[in-house]
């Protein structure tokens, strides 16, 4: 049988009072220890994306630059 040890009580209070980490370190940490590499070209795309738009909301005179692209 499987025996676990036993959890210490301080655990919770000990992680309450470390410091906090960013949510970009955060994310870096999760595709590290689960090896989801293929999610980091999904997520640049999509920032790129939000950039591309926003500048076209923002700057009305930038919309017929960015439409050359396409």
């Amino acid at each position: 049988m499987n025996q676990q040890e036993p959890h210490d009580p301080n655990d919770f209070l000990r992680e309450s009072e470390s410091q906090r980490t960013s949510i970009v370190s955060e994310f870096i940490d999760f595709l590290k220890h689960n090896k989801k590499w293929w999610l980091l070209p999904i997520l640049i795309v999509m920032v790129l994306l939000i950039g591309l738009v926003t500048l076209v909301m923002v700057s009305p005179a930038a919309a017929p630059f960015i439409y050359t692209l396409f």
